[in-house]
């Protein structure tokens, strides 16, 4: 009887949690759900891909996967925190088009004199409890939140945990001017906060304009959800970015999919393509590529640039950490295309010589 009191107790008290904590968010109203019938990829109450989209999960295909966690890699995370380039932001806006990567999806674009962070997951491990998850590889940021300057624009692609931070939205909301997400993902802001006003959702080809800057929310292929109620209540995407000199694609998180050559055939072409490659796995590739799919993206899409992100922060699949890179750049070399692999916290600047020939990575893999 005592072990079942104990029992129920921690069921409660995770049931509440859930409940009542604000880092799960909140899940679009009724009233807000009532807007989303008229969207053709919105049904039965969720968000829909354009195709065809199987996450396959059942206990006989997951046993595998399962045999395959347990036998452990040492590989599956850096020897050591990997190296990191200090950061700090000027003052005043570049006139040039900068793009700065922090590792996994978060990254900074500097363009037309506005400020864009885009995914800015900057915890300590992306997780709705952190001291559980799996710890960011460089054990620190480039740079200190409360240091950085006033940002124009926060862009969002989704709200899973390593995309949007509970934590680093409370400490950047004062900082920001406007959020630009998805449809659906503003609840979790203003539950956090951020005052309606400051928000702009988008549906998929929306397009919405920042100064000289055009921001169009694109397809993805993926899903949504930060608890175990509310899977796909909340849209996904990906965006283009155009400037009067740069158009730059990011791909938020995505299965491969004919998506990207109608992004490619109405945007392009796209001097740099931000490619999501990693935590990927063979289960799951309907909603995260695998590297050489993620260049075969940037082909699509018509890019001349591609950096890979979604990796080099956090182990969230069964891969070694530098398989993603590795195999993209030996993708990249086979099919001719000018693959750029900066260090977190790295500035490159659109317009130079973009083509990387560092191996940083590689410094971390033996003891």
């Amino acid at each position: 009887m005592l072990l079942l009191g104990i029992l129920l107790v921690i069921v409660a008290a995770v049931f509440l949690f859930m409940m009542f904590h604000p880092v799960f968010g909140k899940k679009p109203s009724k009233h807000d759900r009532s807007t989303y019938e008229p969207v053709e990829h919105y049904r039965k109450g969720i968000f829909t891909n354009q195709i065809e989209t199987v996450m396959t999960s059942d206990l006989r295909s997951m046993l595998p996967v399962l045999k395959e966690f347990l036998s452990g890699s040492p590989n599956r995370q850096p020897k050591k925190a990997i190296p990191i380039h200090s950061f700090q932001l000027p003052e005043k806006a570049n006139h040039e088009t900068r793009v700065t990567w922090f590792g996994h999806s978060a990254l900074l674009i500097e363009m037309e004199k506005k400020r864009i962070l885009i995914d800015p997951m900057f915890g300590s491990a992306p997780s709705p409890v952190p001291w559980f998850g799996n710890k960011r590889y460089s054990k620190e940021l480039p740079f200190k939140i409360e240091e950085l300057p006033q940002v124009d624009l926060v862009v969002l692609s989704h709200d899973h945990y390593d995309h949007l931070d509970y934590g680093t939205i409370k400490q950047l909301k004062h900082k920001v001017k406007q959020f630009v997400v998805p449809l659906g993902v503003a609840g979790h802001l203003k539950r956090w906060g951020v005052e309606p006003e400051r928000i702009k959702e988008c549906n998929w080809w929306d397009e919405i304009k920042v100064g000289e800057i055009s921001l169009i929310c694109a397809p993805a292929r993926h899903f949504s959800g930060r608890s175990i109620t509310d899977r796909n209540s909340t849209l996904w995407c990906s965006w283009i970015i155009q400037g009067k000199q740069s158009n730059i694609y990011f791909s938020g998180d995505s299965g491969y999919g004919p998506h990207f050559k109608e992004i490619g055939d109405q945007y392009g072409p796209f001097d740099l393509s931000l490619m999501e490659c990693g935590q990927y796995h063979e289960k799951w590739a309907a909603i995260h590529m695998m590297p050489e799919e993620t260049v075969q993206a940037h082909i699509d899409v018509r890019g001349t640039v591609m950096i890979p992100i979604h990796w080099g922060a956090f182990t969230l699949s069964l891969h070694d950490w530098t398989d993603p890179v590795e195999r993209a750049v030996n993708a990249a070399t086979k099919m001719n295309v000018k693959i750029c692999t900066p260090q977190v916290g790295e500035t490159v600047t659109l317009g130079s010589e973009l083509r990387s020939s560092s191996k940083w990575w590689r410094e971390n893999t033996t003891l």
